[in-house]
């Protein structure tokens, strides 16, 4: 193991690795003296545990045990279920409304707005999907915008099949060329345009509500990998429900500082123009003229004609 400076640590002696999972267990073992162990893999940090004496994990141990026997802990897990179902009710309500003013159907399209809205909600706001619905680092409003270019870029074109080169930066642009396509066909439904039978949308809107693309997080910093890695691993998601009403905050044992290819993000501001550094011009070197008797001869003619001119004279014929 390193620490952020590089250092090579040895662990010290009578200390034990502490599995990720259990965010109660963990929060009492930080109380003491410990070290977190994390891996990054392309933009991801993935928890490992932590490193704590022995005798501290266990002695967390039995009060976990303890605390969980207790009636209060079985009403506060109730509660907390209870506020976290509201919430996300909530949510996905609000959720569903952003959708529907980012799509801003003309009338005639309202029905199909409704269905469409009420799919990327479905898809895309449960807990632990990995979504972009989920992140809090942008406003709901983008939030629901990258989610309909999402689903549509997953239902209503060919990426879930394309053979995309593992180039650095290639699935990107990929993804960006998709984009603009699924916006010029909401654009379509925004003015009311006559819909085709062979309209991609309505024919993604056609099918079953279940046969929906899990949406995977592509990472373009490591292209060997495979696309559909999601960005938990093994029992590193902690199941919300086995945990009281502290349990509120993000699970400790995992985290993520991924960088979602679907986020809204405003444009790099443009580069000043600085003009290129003129160039010295060389010119070529001059060979000289022959001086056999046609060149003098040449040359001699050319002289006369010269002075010829500079006496106003007029050139003979």
């Amino acid at each position: 193991m390193r620490d952020p400076e590089g250092v090579v640590l040895d662990v010290p002696e009578g200390w034990e690795l502490l599995p990720p999972g259990d965010a109660l267990l963990t929060r009492n073992v930080k109380l003491g003296p410990h070290w977190v162990v994390a891996e990054k893999r392309g933009r991801k940090v993935f928890s490992r545990g932590i490193w704590a004496p022995a005798a501290t994990i266990a002695k967390a141990q039995c009060l976990v045990e303890v605390r969980r026997a207790s009636p209060e802990h079985a009403r506060q897990l109730a509660a907390g279920r209870a506020r976290r179902a509201k919430e996300q009710a909530e949510y996905v309500v609000e959720f569903t409304r952003h959708v529907l003013a980012f799509l801003a159907f003309h009338p005639r399209h309202a029905a199909v707005a409704r269905v469409l809205a009420e799919r990327v909600a479905v898809h895309a706001t449960p807990v632990g999907s990995g979504t972009v619905a989920r992140t809090e680092r942008i406003p709901v409003a983008q939030r629901a915008e990258a989610a309909v270019i999402a689903w549509m870029r997953h239902q209503t074109t060919a990426y879930d099949r394309m053979s995309i080169a593992r180039v650095k930066g290639e699935r990107r642009e990929v993804r960006r060329r998709l984009a603009q396509r699924s916006r010029e066909l909401l654009e379509r439904y925004r003015r009311g345009a006559d819909i085709e039978a062979d309209c991609p949308l309505a024919a993604a809107l056609a099918l079953a509500p279940g046969a929906i693309t899990r949406e995977v997080d592509d990472d373009d910093d490591e292209p060997e990998e495979d696309d559909d890695e999601v960005a938990s691993e093994g029992n590193n998601a902690l199941d919300e429900d086995d945990e009281d009403d502290e349990d509120d905050e993000d699970d400790e044992d995992e985290v993520e500082e991924d960088d979602r290819e679907d986020e809204v993000v405003p444009a790099p501001a443009p580069r000043a123009f600085v003009p290129p550094k003129p160039r010295a011009i060389i010119p070529p070197p001059r060979t000289p003229l022959p001086t056999n008797d046609e060149s003098d001869e040449r040359l001699a003619r050319m002289k006369a004609v010269r002075e010829r001119l500079k006496r106003g004279s007029p050139k003979p014929r």
